[in-house]
């Protein structure tokens, strides 16, 4: 789960993490009103969650409460990457003196967490590791040892920061960084900028926070945080209904029982030369109502073409999933074409069952990549 700027910030200063003063407002009135309390300069920052809000227009400067209504006025509706903003946040505005960057992600090739650290902030990541990889300090935590100061030190002189001040603080920040991963489930913990004002005080002016949503029951009060509106339609309504599904550009409306057997469907579809919509995991079972509630999913994307039920029997009994996909067909106005694949306990019995009940739009396959085929095939 994605947060916020100011959602990612507030769970930084929770763990200690210095960060500025800031108002959340949703109109204009009230970015005038966040300006007033916090007086000075503030900077309004559009609250959207993806990238590039500053060279779209989404971050202004203001000199005070009047100029932040009108920027407010400019930026709230503004469509960014196709995300529109509803939400502000007013900061006081930072004298910068220097930009480094600091980010705590969770690395999968080695299932350790990764810091990146480097003196040249304030840009894309991906831009520094591809011009400046020399910059760029990379470095594992082991999990079972946790983190140790000696790595914090390690970032701070590896990317050559040279002021006692500096080094002091930054190396706070990277143990209340790893606190904060820690604590709250945290997929990605990243800090562009993390600033050095005039006076030497380092802070963090941006935060992108990214929680594991398989922790989030740990954590009631960030699920309270997540914004439905912001989230892909299908992918709300599929959370809605305990359904496992991610949206893909895709044709072929993919469904499976199990996240590896599922994952396999997708790449069989493309094998096929198709493209697969969505990945949708049904789960160890196969009653009536859970393929009611995955088809109602799949079937919103406009995109889909044909649906490819790939279901293999091990615990879940092929016959009662064949009834259970009947039953589901019989409740619902389905017209796209359906094929589907069962292997497994009982896998004869319930292709039977598909073959005598023979709706008009349903294919057996006897394989995957027959299955996969025919899928393709029905959705060009």
């Amino acid at each position: 789960m994605d947060l916020y700027e100011y959602q990612g910030k507030e769970l930084f200063r929770r763990a200690g993490i210095p960060v500025g003063e800031g108002r959340l407002a949703t109109t204009p009135g009230e970015a005038r009103q966040a300006a007033e309390v916090l007086g000075g300069p503030v900077v309004v920052k559009a609250q959207v969650l993806t990238g590039g809000r500053g060279k779209a227009g989404g971050v202004k400067l203001a000199g005070g409460p009047h100029e932040a209504e009108e920027h407010a006025k400019n930026i709230i509706g503004l469509d960014i990457k196709g995300h529109v903003v509803k939400r502000l946040w007013i900061e006081q505005a930072s004298d910068i003196a220097k930009e480094y960057y600091l980010s705590l992600t969770f690395d999968r090739g080695v299932k350790k967490p990764l810091f990146m650290f480097t003196t040249q902030g304030g840009v894309e990541i991906e831009e520094v590791a591809a011009t400046s990889p020399e910059a760029l300090v990379r470095l594992h935590v082991d999990p079972l040892e946790g983190f140790h100061p000696w790595q914090a030190r390690r970032l701070v002189y590896g990317a050559g920061v040279t002021d006692p001040s500096e080094q002091k603080q930054i190396a706070k920040i990277v143990g209340q960084l790893y606190d904060a991963f820690v604590r709250f489930d945290a997929m990605l913990c990243e800090i562009n900028p993390l600033i050095v004002t005039p006076e030497g005080v380092v802070k963090a002016l941006d935060s992108k926070f990214t929680v594991d949503d398989n922790a989030l029951y740990r954590h009631p009060e960030i699920a309270a945080m997540r914004d439905d509106d912001a989230a892909d339609p299908l992918e709300a309504l599929a959370r809605a209904k305990h359904v496992t599904y991610v949206k893909l550009d895709g044709e072929v409306g993919v469904l499976g029982n199990g996240a590896g057997l599922t994952m396999s469907t997708v790449d069989v579809v493309t094998f096929a030369g198709g493209r697969p919509a969505n990945f949708c995991d049904l789960g160890g079972g196969g009653d009536a109502q859970g393929v009611v509630d995955a088809l109602s999913v799949i079937t919103r994307d406009p995109q889909v073409k044909a649906i490819f039920f790939n279901i293999f029997g091990g615990i879940t009994r092929c016959d009662e999933v064949a009834r259970g996909i009947l039953q589901a067909l019989g409740e619902m106005s389905l017209e796209l074409p359906i094929v589907v694949r069962l292997d497994g306990t009982n896998a004869a019995e319930g292709r039977q069952i598909l073959a005598d009940a023979a709706p008009p739009n349903l294919h057996v396959a006897p394989t995957m990549l027959e299955a996969a085929a025919r899928a393709v095939e029905l959705a060009a």
